[in-house]
């Protein structure tokens, strides 16, 4: 799997090349790699903020994510006792539809975290208390839902459903976290079950990846006390890892390279690269140096960036070596755009632009979009457009 990608694109009035196309449709973007494909941005911040271009209010409080397609952007709000699924104008960022349904009453870190998804016309959501929902992401009507508790025999983790759907092809992969139902595949069409399997063990908070390791095509799944591999065919357990944290909190995102599979956790655990055999898989090696408890970092060049509170890092994995590290960054997430990394301060919400590189730290500029404290959910980029969220608004800002 080659995570770095070359887009070349002549433009016709400008000598740099420039490509402002691609939605960013799901969780980390159209690669599910949190690389944004758009290239020939602006990159003098410090002179030339990028322009806002619309800001909506939010009343969740909380971290879900956006994602964007067919001209919307996408995201769950919270109001009262009900999530309300939001459909806006990435031009105007005026709603074009929104879908309430009951769920979490009082705010707990938020209410739902978890970021749509949309594949041919249809969007894909999770609520805080397990409730998958299939809109007709057009007009926002209901096509079908299920909850993962109810239906599926599913244990909701302590701070609820956090990761987000997975499609692949006529599939939706969940981790509804029951005994026998460590993960679900559904028929994306109608939600009819296809195969459970998994290990039977209660969910983590990370979103599954799809892989082919040694020819065999698997779910990546970080649980609540493990990393597994499950056969795509069936939902048959292929491998287990054991990685344990504090409050069974595994929320990074796995990243695979071949057949070696970064997971990274808070409270002080770690990372570490597992290596899968063809039917077994242990740890390679265990790396102090970056310790993301929920953001996902992207592996860009051969090196990671990511957070590790306070820090900003870029870890060499096959080595385990820190390249550098930045304070002030705290649980703020980070996107590739280009060469550049775009990262967002969890703890005052600036944005700061950085080169891509494991030389050293250079920030190329900064800006404050939205402000706040806890602003964790991490910048997406699309169609030229950057587009941030704190607690309290989701705003769009004009890359070119």
């Amino acid at each position: 799997m080659h995570l770095v990608r070359v887009l070349a694109i002549t433009a016709l009035t400008t000598l740099v090349s420039i490509a402002f196309a691609d939605d960013w449709p799901l969780w980390r973007g159209p690669n599910q790699d949190g690389i944004a494909p758009d290239t020939g941005i602006n990159r003098d911040w410090n002179n030339n903020p990028p322009e806002k271009l619309w800001q909506v209010p939010l009343s969740d409080e909380g971290f879900a994510g956006p994602s964007v397609a067919d001209g919307k952007v996408f995201i769950i709000d919270h109001e009262g006792d009900e999530d309300v699924v939001r459909a806006i104008d990435i031009e105007t960022g005026e709603d074009i539809w929104e879908y309430r349904y009951p769920d979490l009453e009082r705010a707990d870190y938020g209410f739902s975290r978890s970021t749509p998804v949309y594949d041919e016309g249809r969007l894909y959501t999770i609520s805080y208390l397990g409730r998958v929902i299939c809109f007709d992401a057009e007009s926002g009507d209901l096509i079908w839902s299920i909850s993962m508790p109810e239906d599926l025999g599913g244990r909701r983790p302590q701070w609820g459903y956090a990761m987000s759907a997975l499609i692949d092809g006529d599939r939706l992969i969940l981790v509804p976290g029951g005994p026998q139902t460590g993960v679900a595949a559904l028929n994306k069409l109608n939600g009819e079950v296809i195969w459970t399997g998994g290990s039977g063990e209660i969910p983590g908070y990370a979103t599954p990846v799809r892989a082919t390791i040694h020819d065999v095509e698997q779910y990546v799944v970080f649980t609540g006390k493990s990393l597994i591999g499950v056969r795509a065919d069936d939902g048959e357990l292929l491998w287990r890892v054991p990685w344990e944290t504090a409050h069974d909190v595994n929320a990074a995102t796995p990243i695979v390279e071949g057949t070696h599979v970064f997971i990274t956790s808070g409270y002080g655990r770690g990372s570490a690269v597992i290596e899968v055999e063809p039917d077994s898989a242990h740890i390679l090696r265990e790396i102090d140096g970056m310790s993301a408890q929920f953001n996902t970092p992207v592996f860009f060049g051969n090196y990671l960036f990511g957070p590790t509170n306070p820090n900003l890092v870029c870890l060499d994995p096959r080595n385990g070596e820190v390249m550098w590290a930045q304070r002030g960054f705290g649980r703020g997430g980070v996107v590739v755009v280009g060469d550049v990394i775009i990262a967002l301060s969890g703890n005052t919400g600036e944005l700061a632009m950085i080169e891509a590189t494991a030389q050293e730290y250079n920030e190329l500029g900064r800006f404050t979009p939205l402000g706040g404290n806890h602003s964790w959910t991490a910048p997406i980029v699309a169609h030229g457009r950057l587009i941030v969220r704190n607690k309290e608004a989701l705003a769009c800002f004009d890359l070119r």
